[in-house]
């Protein structure tokens, strides 16, 4: 199965089961975090292993 690097804003309102609105607001505060440590993001979407990362679901 292929993993893959980035989750749209449907995946983490899925994944959180939470509204697809907080689920933007959640992006925008991974992809800020993600700038300032010097990283390139994309807009609407997040990194899979940092979204994890953050969420404490690896380590």
């Amino acid at each position: 199965m292929e993993t893959k690097n980035f989750m749209t804003v449907d995946e983490v309102a899925q994944e959180l089961n939470v509204s697809k609105s907080y689920a933007y607001k959640v992006v925008r505060e991974l992809n800020a975090e993600m700038q300032k440590l010097g990283y390139l993001t994309v807009t609407g979407r997040v990194n899979t292993s940092f979204f994890h990362k953050k969420l404490c679901y690896s380590e």
